[in-house]
């Protein structure tokens, strides 16, 4: 391994150890929204990709995302399986001489991989098998997340035409956004008991796994710099900024409409703050950091209202929070990258053509993952049954699956 920058191969490697703890962050986020005789099952499906995408990672999906690019579409799948090459070999740091190991970067990218088909389970919560959701989580890794993964990062046809994504608006956020709703119409809605109530059933275990998402974001978008540099800097920065603004913009739209502030609420804009900026966040100034903050509130809490009088039921709203603001998100950045930030400009500097790239990303973020999502767990329920039996889902799903309880009383 030759010339190694330490220092920014102790970024790279903090900001992986960072993206790992949200995933149980999400477990504690999602675990806190859902009813109490279904936390153990949703935090399980969270912490069950930790093991599942692993391994896919590491037998062909690090190198189908990231090896040698083919026709634009794929990468090499034999290139790097079961890591053959990985532990000697370096890469280049973007905008520098100095290299990183690949073992880093494989690690780094393993865990964006980890969170993004469990952001999707918050919306069939409460109904879905588990033996189902393994089966999903393992097409859905190789048919929906590599292939977007190396299209944007890996040299495909999309990172050739210029399109930018910094941290994963489109690779995480709409595709499990939009994954989420085509999971919602073919798995359809939850059967309440009459009087039975919705609510969160915990929301300390909301606010743990906010703060730990919050805290993880750091290393999500800080460390997609792969430099210990002014971008990770800048990407750092505009993380909070856009987290902070959209959370008080959130709850101010709360407050209005319900004559009181939610905590729940809040703590949602800030999620919804923190995946919008997310493919932005190093190609943009703070100061649109806050603007994007104070739009995606406005627009992603319009879509949770939206939702709600279609009659979809996304349990914890992934689609108006990870779907729009991922995809609003992809637009900002061909609204307004700066060239001085990362060599990326938008139509605030006068480039039409980065907007058009942006735009058209988008849409195939929004209908790829749409799509194969909605086909998927069609062929899945031939094969084994999608959704949980009435009778488990009236009890409960750790008791029914699991055979667990939450809470001994």
């Amino acid at each position: 391994m030759n010339n190694i920058d330490t220092g920014a191969t102790a970024l790279v490697l903090v900001s992986a150890a960072l993206v790992m703890l949200m995933t149980p962050g999400l477990a504690f986020f999602y675990g806190g929204l859902v009813r109490r005789k279904n936390v153990l099952t949703i935090m399980m499906q969270s912490f069950i990709s930790m093991g599942i995408v692993t391994i896919i990672w590491v037998f062909g999906g690090f190198s189908l995302a990231f090896g040698k690019d083919i026709s634009g579409i794929i990468g090499n799948p034999a290139q790097y399986f079961a890591l053959r090459g990985v532990a000697g070999d370096t890469m280049q740091i973007p905008g520098s001489t100095s290299t990183i190991p690949l073992l880093a970067f494989f690690v780094f990218q393993e865990m964006f991989a980890i969170i993004t088909p469990a952001l999707i389970t918050g919306a069939f919560a409460d109904r879905v098998s588990f033996k189902s959701y393994l089966i999903f989580l393992v097409v859905w890794s190789y048919l929906v997340y590599i292939p977007f993964a190396h299209w944007v990062w890996g040299g495909g046809f999309l990172q050739q035409m210029g399109f930018a994504d910094f941290a994963g608006g489109m690779v995480v956020h709409a595709s499990a956004g939009f994954a989420a709703l085509a999971s919602v119409l073919i798995v359809g809605k939850r059967k309440i008991k009459k009087g039975e109530k919705t609510l969160p059933h915990n929301i300390t275990y909301v606010a743990l796994g906010a703060a730990l998402l919050w805290f993880g974001w750091f290393g999500f978008n800080g460390g997609s710099a792969l430099g210990s540099n002014g971008l990770a800097a800048v990407a750092f920065v505009n993380t909070d900024v856009a987290a902070s603004f959209a959370m008080i913009t959130w709850m101010i739209i709360d407050w209005i409409r319900l004559g009181k502030p939610s905590m729940v609420g809040a703590l949602t804009g800030s999620v919804a703050g923190l995946a919008t900026v997310t493919p932005a966040a190093g190609f943009v100034q703070p100061e649109w950091a806050a603007v994007i903050g104070i739009v995606c509130a406005i627009v992603c809490y319009s879509a949770i209202m939206l939702r709600g009088k279609a009659g979809w039921d996304d349990a914890l709203d992934v689609w108006g929070v990870h779907g729009v603001g991922g995809a609003i998100g992809i637009l900002f950045v061909g609204i307004f990258a700066g060239a001085a930030v990362n060599k990326v400009s938008g139509l605030i500097e006068g480039n039409v053509h980065q907007f058009l790239v942006q735009l058209l990303g988008m849409v195939i973020a929004v209908v790829y993952s749409f799509v194969i999502t909605y086909l998927l767990l069609w062929l899945i329920n031939l094969i084994t049954p999608v959704r949980v039996s009435e009778q488990v889902e009236t009890k409960g799903l750790d008791k029914g699956i699991f055979g667990e309880d939450a809470y001994v009383e």
